[in-house]
């Protein structure tokens, strides 16, 4: 008799973990289930997929399998069949227990009937396919969402290609439109869940569930971190220089931010509360950048100059030059 080599079968190593096991599983039954995979072959795959899974997803089977690969590996070596060791019957009773996306009247290898027994072999294909039953994928994608659609939340329209079944049971790519809640406050990096909105299932099972990422898309005035929001705020040399109070754009409205007196280039003023919303809303972080009016014209140069004599100055005085 051949000895079955199930973690082959499903491609997992003999330490994989039952979530591996399952993960393995799920990925080649859909791959060459037979309303899928009409190729030459892939209902013939799909048997000996579901076999090794009904051996390696039970905790019991798979303990007394993993007893005989030494014992296989011994015959291999001899060139002999593989036959299970004395009394084996007599120490293993295994008890028939169904598991979602088992096809329960699958006629398994004479290997596994040998070992395990209590399935009776040969049932139509057709019952098979009746009995399988596996929730669909979930899917990932990535959505880009308006930074401002974050402070009221907001109903977009977005277009994606997904998974679909269509009317001879094959899973085909059409694009389809969906209406997304984008929750307030919501910030990069969040994940939104359209349930049902996945992977077909198959054999009338659910639909797996659709994982959208957000990013914020580039905003002309803000850049987000968190929840704290950065603005960069053009300033007048003397509202540097003499303070002033200036007013300041928010998402949720304008507000009015004071300036202190002598502020260099790229100081930062924090606005508490005026980022994000949440049960802890972030800060409006504002970096000031200061602007100076062009002499373009005889008055202007005046001024500049009339500086130039009234302030002595020398900006690179620290530099020892």
């Amino acid at each position: 008799m051949e000895y079955k080599d199930y973690y082959k079968t499903l491609g997992v190593a003999k330490t994989a973990t039952p979530e591996d096991i399952k993960k393995a599983f799920r990925q080649l039954a859909r791959k060459f289930h037979p309303d899928i995979n009409k190729e030459a072959g892939a209902e013939a795959k799909f048997k000996e997929i579901n076999e090794a899974n009904d051996v390696l997803a039970d905790p019991e089977k798979r303990k007394a399998y993993d007893e005989l690969g030494s014992a296989a590996a011994q015959a291999q070596a001899q060139g002999q069949g593989f036959r299970p060791p004395p009394g084996w019957s007599e120490q293993h009773h295994f008890h028939d227990r169904a598991r979602p996306g088992h096809a329960g009247t699958a006629d398994f290898s004479d290997f596994f009937e040998e070992l395990f027994g209590g399935r009776g072999r040969g049932g139509p294909r057709q019952q098979q396919q009746q009995d399988f039953k596996m929730r669909g994928e979930d899917s990932h994608a990535r959505i880009a969402v308006n930074l401002r659609d974050s402070f009221a939340g907001a109903t977009r329209q977005i277009s994606l290609r997904v998974p679909e079944m269509d009317a001879s049971g094959n899973v085909v790519m059409k694009d389809r439109v969906l209406q997304v809640k984008i929750p307030k406050g919501i910030t990069e990096g969040k994940v939104i869940r359209l349930k049902g909105q996945g992977g077909p299932g198959f054999g009338g099972a659910e639909a797996g569930d659709l994982y959208l990422e957000v990013q914020f898309a580039p905003d002309d005035l803000y850049r987000a971190e968190g929840r704290d929001l950065y603005l960069t705020l053009p300033v007048a040399p003397w509202e540097a220089a003499l303070g002033a109070s200036v007013k300041v754009p928010t998402p949720d409205g304008p507000i009015m931010l004071r300036v202190p007196e002598n502020s260099t280039e790229g100081r930062e003023l924090r606005a508490k509360g005026k980022g994000l919303p949440g049960a802890d809303p972030g800060d409006l972080i504002v970096k000031l950048k200061i602007v100076w009016p062009p002499a373009t014209t005889d008055k202007a140069r005046a001024l500049y100059e009339q500086m130039a004599k009234d302030m002595p100055f020398d900006p690179r005085a620290k530099m020892g030059v």
